[in-house]
């Protein structure tokens, strides 16, 4: 399948999870694959980095093999071709890994009811909502702590559950895109530093950073690419830049870092600080430069993060129809065109 039929399936996946979000966890593929893995852990956990390891590949396996089958399907669906830009089953298959790995409409829901509760007094609710968006402890957190978390997993879960998918999804298919997901679940269950996963859960950190390294420097681009478009400045977008070069590099993290500063820098902040995960207190660094968030800042990153996500839509759209322009490139668009009886008018 060519980078247009992908782009195009990955388009459609963007679009399919804006309209309709995530299904219930009775039929959520995630939440499959996450009760398969708690099962695994059982049966593979012990304090060392090589059981986390074994744990980490079947999981990836898992990943990989489900979008084979995927891919497998759609290709059935379009009688079998391997050649061209791959037929409506080909893009179909992508479209679903994409709508079945991003989040982007839970992610603009979940940080809308927190904001709400913020608006109308209601911290203790805030409180009890955050932890469907981060893993910090929430319960000293005033409306500025509960803003700044709110934020910050609005910019690190659009790197994770947008921009990631679409990224996987134009370089490699659906293997791609639900390897990915796979990944970064089975980094959200056992690859932070707590006591019992602070040498199993190795494999599967690293595993994500590394799958996450180039979707987090896109997303920063895409943020000053939105900021420039929305001031009509490049000097805005160049600002960006230079936040995310001079204050990421101080976080933990190769790519919250990059994705928090970028949040940061746009919506004219200050981010990073003290967190607390249980009993574990961790100073972060200061990302950004301004005042502390407020419940009004949710909005504004919302509309930033939604914005991100239209951009990737369009881009995706582009990089479908050139293909669709170019019928003698190996499985462009136009290919696909082609193996449906439509013929090119270009080129002729």
């Amino acid at each position: 399948m060519s980078l247009a039929g992908r782009a195009l399936g990955v388009a459609a996946g963007l679009l399919l999870d804006r309209a309709l979000g995530e299904p219930p966890d009775a039929w959520h593929p995630v939440a499959w694959f996450g009760t398969a893995m708690g099962r695994v852990e059982r049966a593979l956990y012990a304090d060392a980095r090589l059981p986390g390891a074994g744990y980490a590949l079947v999981g990836a396996g898992l990943g990989v093999g489900s979008g084979l089958v995927l891919q497998g399907a759609g290709r059935l669906l379009d009688g079998g071709r391997r050649a061209g830009g791959g037929g409506a089953g080909a893009t179909a298959a992508v479209a679903t890994a994409v709508a079945v790995a991003c989040a982007g409409r839970l992610l603009r829901h979940t940080s809308r009811r927190i904001e709400d509760r913020l608006h109308a007094g209601d911290l203790e609710g805030a409180r009890e909502l955050l932890p469907w968006l981060v893993g910090r402890d929430p319960s000293g957190l005033d409306e500025s702590g509960v803003a700044a978390a709110v934020v910050e997993s609005l910019a690190e879960n659009t790197v994770d559950a947008v921009v990631a998918p679409v990224f996987w999804g134009l370089v490699a298919g659906a293997p791609g895109v639900l390897v990915h997901r796979a990944v970064n679940t089975m980094d959200a269950m056992v690859g932070h530093r707590s006591e019992r996963y602070a040498r199993f859960g190795t494999a599967a950190a690293r595993l994500d950073d590394a799958m996450a390294w180039v979707p987090a420097r896109v997303f920063a681009l895409v943020v000053a690419a939105a900021c420039s478009a929305e001031h009509r400045s490049v000097g805005r977008g160049l600002a960006v830049l230079r936040v995310v070069r001079r204050d990421a590099p101080a976080h933990p993290s190769p790519n919250a870092g990059v994705a928090e500063s970028a949040a940061a820098a746009a919506l004219g902040v200050e981010l990073g600080g003290p967190l607390r995960y249980g009993s574990r207190l961790e100073e972060r660094p200061r990302l950004g430069d301004g005042p502390r968030p407020t419940a009004a800042t949710i909005a504004e990153a919302r509309g930033l993060v939604d914005r991100v996500e239209k951009i990737l839509v369009v881009g995706a759209l582009a990089i479908a129809w050139a293909g669709s322009n170019q019928p003698d490139a190996l499985g462009g668009v136009g290919g696909w065109l082609t193996s449906h009886g439509i013929r090119s008018r270009v080129g002729r």
